[in-house]
């Protein structure tokens, strides 16, 4: 909830009082600059705001008393009304954790409480037990106090996911679905309608690779324990995005060197991927926002080549051989020394990149050594995804995005010329990683485990539930420099 204090009210009304007292004779004049327009394709710097304050101090005559004001001017200028609460939209308080349950109603819970299996989850987690001995004895506050709780705690795994932060390794995506669909607001629907089992199911997934994950654990005998976990933590990994990822997106499965360009949960487009190189260059788990391509991009090489392997000064010592090479060297006046590689055909990005802020530095991008896309194993970067077709997805991006039309992007990526399109339709991109998903022709299969993240998540299905668990994400965040050279 959003409180405003009267001291912005104060201050207006305060200036309002004291208006035609000697103060009066203060007068100011602003001048105000102006903001040039920046194109919508390419890097064109704002305009400079021009001219600022100038302030005329006039001669103040003797000072006089200001009049003291009325106590009906006073109400007026401090209304009791700025200092109430004022609750914006989808802010309201949070309805209470415990509510009244009848019998019908908590009869219900522990049917779904029992088929809970379906979904991945473990019935002994929601105190069942107790909550069948309360139920038995008719409506009390006992009951009140389990049904609510074992209603939580459901809430909590079916929308955040079971697994706690510490077993979701280099996983970086905050889900908003905590804050979207709160929990006693959903015990509180449950109640009303009564439908407590049909309330839970609306925190299910929406992409359709929950609801396969789903079929494959229900067809899978119980004797397969092995498969039948491997199933649960990669539904429980769904549970860790945001329930409904959007209409236009793109999706990328580490561990299936594939990433989708996806409409409506549609797959428009596929491109074959290579990743991070297991260890401290594995690329993390990731939910951004693509907001703009860019085109015939430059690299900043990292200073573990400029530095480390001396290219800095052979760059230098031999600017013909950087030129051919399309490597420009700068010398700071502290001594460090920056290389930029230029647009090009050599240029260790390609042809392209796609904007993705984020602190870990990971993008999708292009790159000359194509070769290797055809190999079955592609964990060999040090951490961006490189991206098959890369110009292809680029122009693509650029015109869902209406950031260019289709002239305008082909045009600008055949120019050989740096050139940044944003995107007036950001797109969502999620770097996953899922060991058991559908794969790109629909088939369900299992990947490589190349980072083997999985053994955390497998180990803590056997484990006690864990309550009261934090949503901060506390893993380390590697920045990645992705020398690009090595590969």
């Amino acid at each position: 909830m959003t409180r405003f204090t009267g001291k912005f009210a104060c201050g207006i009304a305060a200036a309002a009082l004291l208006a035609g007292s000697a103060f009066a004779h203060t007068t100011s004049a602003h001048s105000t600059g102006t903001q040039s327009q920046a194109s919508r394709a390419g890097m064109i710097p704002g305009g400079q705001q021009q001219g600022g304050p100038a302030t005329v101090q006039m001669p103040a005559p003797a000072p006089t008393p200001a009049p003291k004001p009325s106590s009906d001017a006073f109400k007026s200028a401090f209304p009791q009304t700025v200092s109430e609460p004022v609750v914006q939209a989808g802010m309201e308080k949070p309805a209470p954790l415990v509510q009244p349950w009848t019998v019908a109603k908590a009869a219900k819970l522990v049917a779904v409480i029992e088929g809970i299996g379906a979904e991945g989850l473990d019935p002994k987690d929601y105190d069942l037990a107790p909550l069948k001995v309360a139920l038995a004895a008719g409506p009390s506050a006992e009951l009140d106090q389990l049904a609510s709780q074992s209603f939580v705690w459901l809430v909590e795994d079916l929308r955040d996911g079971r697994t706690p932060m510490d077993a979701r390794q280099q996983w970086f995506v905050v889900d908003p679905d905590r804050d979207t669909l709160r929990t006693g607001d959903l015990l509180t629907a449950a109640l009303a309608s009564g439908d407590i089992a049909g309330t839970l199911a609306t925190l299910n997934p929406t992409h359709p690779d929950y609801a396969r994950l789903k079929a494959e654990l229900a067809r899978t005998p119980a004797g397969a324990a092995a498969k039948r976990k491997l199933i649960r933590a990669n539904m429980d990994r769904w549970r860790w995005l945001a329930r409904d990822l959007g209409t236009q997106y793109l999706i990328t499965n580490v561990p299936e060197f594939q990433l989708r360009l996806t409409v409506k949960d549609r797959i428009i487009s596929t491109y074959r991927t290579i990743v991070g190189k297991p260890g401290r260059t594995a690329t993390p788990q990731l939910a951004e926002m693509v907001e703009g391509v860019v085109f015939n991009p430059t690299w900043t090489v990292p200073q573990s080549i400029v530095k480390g392997e001396g290219l800095g000064a052979k760059v230098l010592g031999n600017p013909a051989w950087g030129k051919r090479n399309g490597y420009v060297a700068t010398r700071a006046a502290n001594g460090t020394i920056t290389v930029v590689q230029q647009p090009g055909p050599g240029n260790s990005l390609g042809q392209m990149k796609l904007e993705m802020p984020n602190e870990h530095a990971i993008f999708f991008h292009d790159t000359p050594s194509r070769h290797l896309f055809g190999n079955d194993a592609r964990a060999l970067s040090h951490g961006c995804v490189r991206t098959e077709r890369a110009l292809e997805l680029a122009i693509t991006m650029a015109i869902l995005g209406k950031g260019a039309s289709k002239e305008e992007a082909l045009a600008i990526s055949t120019s050989g010329k740096y050139t940044k399109v944003m995107l007036q339709k950001q797109f969502p991109a999620y770097i996953t990683y899922f060991t058991m998903a559908s794969d790109i022709n629909g088939q369900m299969a299992t990947f490589n485990d190349i980072y083997g993240r999985d053994a955390p998540v497998l180990a803590s299905l056997d484990k006690p539930r864990v309550r009261n668990r934090s949503n901060v994400i506390d893993d380390e965040v590697i920045v990645i420099e992705d020398d690009l050279q090595d590969s």
